[in-house]
């Protein structure tokens, strides 16, 4: 059986078989299935259009719990209680935490490491990474982004797209920044379950790096890459009416481009985040 004949028998709403254990039975890839430009979330158009209208109000005031984003709507003319938005932003990876938004929450039998980076001043590439995960919109649909980024620089490592918030794609992504820049000497976190699983700490604790993770409702402590999913939704996703996963993919692919060698950081004199990653190693790079 071809692979567009294995993709055309995936039911996304198939209730007794999720898309990954369909994609399993059928020797089939996710990320083959997903960037086929398959509907990846088999939700209702009508909530679809909530999520959209909870994500960039929650993207505008992350603080916001599920009762100030009902207020938003019920403003917005959508009459919705308060347990539908609740069930929509649980779905989306997102709530409010005094005020840190946490995507997902640890699992009890997962070890919880300490926050190292306080009071450290981090004056080097490679000395801490960090990786959080936000949801994306599609016009049919929704996915969710992970990044690895070096905290001197801003430099984006590697990213990845998933339709679930398993963890391997942020498994994915760690390998990969791996394999292209090396390790860092600490590698910073929230406490959701993707980062806290044996998966993603065996990975850090293999190659000798030092776990970091945020304390629990610290809203500054993982804050570049909180500041990275502003700049990624405001300046490409909100601009654009992606159709699919393999039209988001390209968009991103050229985003995360222009955001790692053209976008001048005010916060880095003006650098651009290849320029303080490399810095005159720049110049040899690029012959």
């Amino acid at each position: 059986m071809s692979l567009s004949e294995k993709r055309t028998c995936i039911q996304p709403g198939f209730s007794d078989l999720s898309i990954v254990r369909q994609c399993e039975l059928l020797s089939l890839p996710r990320s083959s299935y997903y960037r086929s430009g398959c509907d990846p979330s088999g939700i209702s158009q009508e909530n679809l259009k909530l999520m959209r209208l909870i994500d960039e109000e929650y993207t505008r005031h992350p603080f916001y719990g599920s009762r100030k984003i009902r207020i938003y709507l019920k403003r917005q003319g959508h009459h919705v209680n308060r347990k539908r938005v609740q069930r929509l932003m649980r779905k989306m990876g997102i709530q409010s935490i005094a005020p840190k938004p946490n995507t997902s929450s640890p699992r009890r039998e997962h070890k919880i490491y300490p926050y190292l980076l306080k009071r450290m001043n981090i004056n080097r590439p490679n000395m801490v990474w960090c990786s959080d995960i936000t949801y994306i919109r599609l016009s049919g649909g929704f996915v969710y982004l992970t990044a690895i980024m070096d905290w001197h620089s801003r430099h984006v490592l590697s990213w990845e797209v998933s339709v679930t918030m398993d963890d391997d794609f942020c498994v994915n992504a760690l390998e990969s920044a791996i394999r292209r820049y090396g390790r860092p000497d600490i590698f910073n976190t929230d406490q959701g379950a993707q980062y806290t699983g044996k998966d993603f700490t065996g990975v850090l604790l293999e190659q000798g790096i030092r776990i970091s993770m945020d304390g629990k409702g610290r809203a500054m402590d993982n804050i570049f890459i909180e500041r990275l999913w502003r700049s990624v939704k405001y300046e490409e996703i909100y601009l654009h009416e992606y159709q699919n996963v393999k039209e988001l993919i390209k968009g991103l692919k050229q985003y995360f481009d222009f955001y790692n060698i053209e976008r001048p950081h005010q916060s880095l004199e003006d650098k651009t985040p290849v320029e303080i990653y490399w810095g005159k190693d720049l110049i040899r790079m690029a012959a």
